[in-house]
């Protein structure tokens, strides 16, 4: 896949004072990811056993966070601390990761790691690390279940973390990930981590690192056609998700095998209850990029983080919007630089088909 560098003109009309403003925003390249927000770093650490691991992306001190959380069946850690009318402000870190609820174990090694650097929120003499963390199903992909993220993953991830160009597709919370299961066993494909921002030319830079494993197929927002799911029957090409959903495949689906979750992370200031709303706001490019999205089958989980390094009042509207479109962006770089596995073909492996 070739990204080529073309500019956008995006125009958000701000009811309030009447007020227009219009921005430049540059399209994807591999550099432009999570990590464009200055002080953002991302690890990912793969198991070698079964393709699943996780992923962490660590932020910058004075981070502010929000969570929204619209799947059925959710696995989550530390949310509670980011509702506005609790105490604690400040995130230091969010874990993505596989290996179902056992997964979340891997927060503890990321703790572990801040906690030697001494980063977290002051007690006393002492630091606690907020960590928040989300995970998805994978312990149905490639055999020994037994095999999920701990918190040696998470240490691991942690100590990896950069910034710059990042890995994505099949690697760290999206080395298992599978999309396309709601029409029943064998006609699903292979998901992945994938990772956007998109730059304005005042300074706001909003980004998202999403890791894809949908009980939906994954489409193009822009042409609304199918990238990766359900398969045919023949296994070649792809079934209309849209068209599955009105005769009634989606019923199929398997319970609590799947979930969709990621970080948005912008350098606007925002407030917990702002960074709640752009975490809403965000779930609408998950919803355009995945058919179905939000169903009991899934635990669809967007974090949303202010770093608030860019000095000027933030249009939280505007945020929003381009977290939705970072969202989308995201999900399908996850299912395009994905690999296959066996009985899970990857975007690539299909085209070789035909």
């Amino acid at each position: 896949m070739t990204h080529n560098r073309r500019d956008m003109r995006v125009t958000c009309f701000v009811a309030a004072g009447a007020l227009a403003a219009t921005f430049a925003v540059r399209a994807q390249t591999p550099a432009a990811n999570v990590t464009s927000v200055p002080g953002v770093r991302v690890g990912h650490f793969t198991l070698d056993a079964r393709p699943t691991g996780c992923t962490v992306v660590l932020l910058p001190a004075g981070t502010v966070g929000g969570v929204d959380v619209r799947g059925g069946a959710p696995g989550t850690r530390e949310t509670d601390v980011l509702a506005a009318d609790n105490t604690v402000e400040m995130v230091n870190a969010v874990v993505l990761s596989g290996g179902s609820a056992f997964g979340l174990d891997a927060a503890t090694g990321v703790m572990k790691f801040l906690d030697e650097k001494k980063i977290g929120y002051p007690v006393g003499n002492l630091v606690v690390p907020i960590v928040p963390a989300a995970i998805l199903f994978d312990l149905n992909v490639g055999g020994h279940p037994e095999v999920r993220p701990d918190a040696a993953c998470g240490y691991q991830a942690a100590s990896r973390a950069q910034s710059g160009v990042i890995e994505e597709g099949s690697v760290g919370a999206g080395a298992g990930a599978t999309v396309g299961k709601f029409a029943g066993a064998g006609r699903a494909m292979k998901g992945g981590i994938g990772s956007a921002a998109l730059s304005a030319a005042d300074g706001l830079i909003v980004s998202a690192i999403v890791a894809v494993n949908a009980a939906g197929t994954v489409i193009d927002p822009r042409t609304a056609k199918p990238v990766a799911g359900v398969r045919s029957a023949d296994g070649k090409t792809l079934e209309d998700p849209f068209a599955l959903v009105r005769r009634g495949g989606a019923q199929t689906a398997r319970l609590v095998e799947n979930t969709t979750i990621g970080v948005v992370v912008t350098n606007a200031k925002l407030t917990k209850a702002q960074a709640r709303r752009v975490a809403e706001m965000a779930h609408d490019g998950l919803a355009r990029a995945i058919v179905p999205a939000h169903t009991p089958s899934d635990g669809d989980t967007l974090f949303a983080m202010g770093t608030g390094s860019l000095a000027r009042e933030t249009n939280v509207s505007l945020v929003g919007q381009l977290a939705a479109e970072a969202v989308s962006d995201a999900i399908l770089r996850a299912v395009r630089l994905a690999k296959g596995l066996p009985g899970f073909p990857s975007v690539s492996d299909l085209a070789a088909m035909k």
